[in-house]
């Protein structure tokens, strides 16, 4: 069912709010929610033939207030269900259960979550009272309309606009905490300790390791579903992933990314808004594994003190992507060494595919908000790189903007796709701690002036105006709503029948 969108959540050090604990151990499982929990110690207590006044009267409580826990509008201290158990008779761990206790129960909590939702909320219509007189083909019913209507409004909003939008919200919350999440940071931590991992890169062993701790085994298979990048059998504790033709680093981080949904307690996503900052987080919790953070502090620290500062050193220290460092570096420059920064993924034509910004370049963005799509200019470092005659070195320059001076370091990324731009740059004032700051190239950008680089040179176009007509590259996604779905674009029939072929038999 629909909940808040997670932009409405309040920002905790993380992009979503979190609702499990951080590191669960190996035979941790998700807690039960306060309606699972009621449901469950109603269920027992009918079981028992107890009526609520002679339960609340042992525990010492009115009758009311335990009906409120029972209703799922109470959250029980632990102490309380305790006594509850005891009171009853049942090990507290039947009261602490994820599965409500009968078909009609799960219904229940489903119905009481949907009349809950703000959606349901703002329509301003009553709710159905939920109880043991409502029919069960009723309870049925409401059940299959309430989750049919959000799946209808789930499609409606997915769209690019949607998407767009909520990505210019996640970035704004990410610059907000100067892209550094402490609590992940504190997760990633406690699980490189609890493997007595003694610092520096981690291995591809230590990543096996995590995955025990945990109480799951990773599987390389073949066969994957083409919408996923990994599948996780929550049932049999396994995280099937591809062959690793790729690379080991690939498979790492692929890993540690399917990882970072069980211990960051990720749910099934409310919408794309919610989609969006999971995976930003897993993203993060890999790289806070890869490159942990007191080892990566500490070389950056040494960088800054020599005035030395390279993401290709990070890069080589820590045996991961140029872009993984790069991001990681945007994680850690700002909290750990004082040094604000901007980070670019780009095409070779200038579209902008990845961004972040707390140094006050100004990105161009459209009437959203949103910079995903947007093409930068053409003076600006993350473009000038592709007119080297070597694309295998890095490329520093100084670019003079409306916003002030910045320097850039910049490598091409050479991908299946085409050769994009990694770009990390830096306000002139910070130059300073960084290698390569004694470029000589220098351009000046004066976009968003149309006369910058949007139109061509004046004797270009009086030569060519009229006498040219490009057949322009039309993307087909470019018309298309964004993927439906609870995961968008992965086909669910693909994912379980991929899951019941890789299941244990017996």
């Amino acid at each position: 069912m629909n909940r808040a969108s997670s932009a409405t959540a309040p920002v905790v050090g993380r992009l979503t709010q979190p609702r499990a604990a951080t590191v669960p151990d190996e035979n941790r499982k998700p807690a039960p929610d306060a309606l699972t929990i009621g449901r469950r110690l109603r269920h027992v207590r009918q079981e028992a033939g107890r009526t609520l006044g002679e339960v609340a009267e042992v525990v010492g409580m009115s009758a009311s207030a335990l009906s409120l826990i029972e209703n799922g509008k109470r959250e029980p201290r632990l102490s309380v269900l305790t006594a509850l158990a005891d009171a009853l008779g049942t090990p507290l761990a039947d009261l602490l259960a994820t599965a409500p206790p009968s078909r009609r129960a799960a219904l229940e909590i489903r119905l009481e979550r949907a009349q809950r939702a703000d959606s349901y909320q703002q329509l301003g219509l009553p709710a159905v009272k939920i109880g043991p007189r409502l029919p069960m083909e009723a309870l049925e019913a409401l059940v299959g309309m309430h989750e049919a209507m959000a799946s209808a409004q789930a499609e409606r909003a997915a769209t690019p606009e949607h998407a767009r939008m909520a990505n210019a919200e996640l970035r704004e919350r990410m610059r907000a905490a100067d892209n550094y999440f402490g609590d992940i940071e504190e997760a990633a931590g406690e699980l490189l300790a609890a493997i007595k991992h003694p610092g520096g890169p981690i291995s591809r062993a230590a990543v096996d390791r995590l995955a025990g701790h945990l109480g799951y085994n990773l599987v390389h298979t073949s066969d994957l579903p083409g919408s996923t990048r990994t599948v996780t059998d929550m049932t049999h504790k396994r995280v099937y992933l591809p062959q690793p033709e790729a690379g080991q680093h690939d498979s790492r981080s692929l890993a540690l990314q399917a990882i970072g949904h069980l211990v960051l307690g990720h749910q099934v996503p409310a919408d794309y808004a919610e989609f969006l900052s999971q995976r930003v987080e897993i993203n993060y919790f890999a790289a806070a594994l890869l490159m942990p953070e007191r080892d990566a502090v500490a070389h950056l620290h040494d960088a800054k003190q020599a005035k030395d500062i390279a993401i290709e050193d990070l890069r080589d220290a820590f045996a991961v992507s140029y872009e993984t460092a790069a991001h990681r570096f945007t994680n850690l420059a700002t909290r750990h060494l004082d040094i604000p920064v901007h980070f670019m993924r780009i095409s070779r034509d200038g579209v902008i595919y990845k961004a972040y910004e707390n140094d006050g370049v100004s990105f161009p963005r459209d009437a959203l908000g949103a910079i995903e799509g947007q093409r930068v200019c053409r003076q600006w470092t993350a473009r000038r790189v592709f007119e080297q005659p070597d694309l295998s070195q890095a490329f520093q320059a100084y670019t003079d903007t409306r916003s002030g001076t910045y320097w850039c370091t910049a490598v091409v990324d050479r991908t299946a796709d085409g050769l994009f731009a990694v770009n990390v740059g830096v306000p002139y004032q910070s130059v300073k701690w960084m290698r390569g700051r004694e470029a000589t190239h220098r351009s000046q950008s004066r976009c968003p002036d149309p006369s910058c680089c949007a139109q061509p040179p004046a004797g270009l176009a009086q030569r060519w105006e009229g006498h040219a007509w490009p057949s322009a590259r039309a993307h087909s996604h470019l018309l298309a709503a964004m993927p439906p779905g609870v995961f968008p674009g992965v086909d669910d029939t693909e994912v379980y029948d991929f899951l019941e072929r890789h299941a244990p038999t017996g």
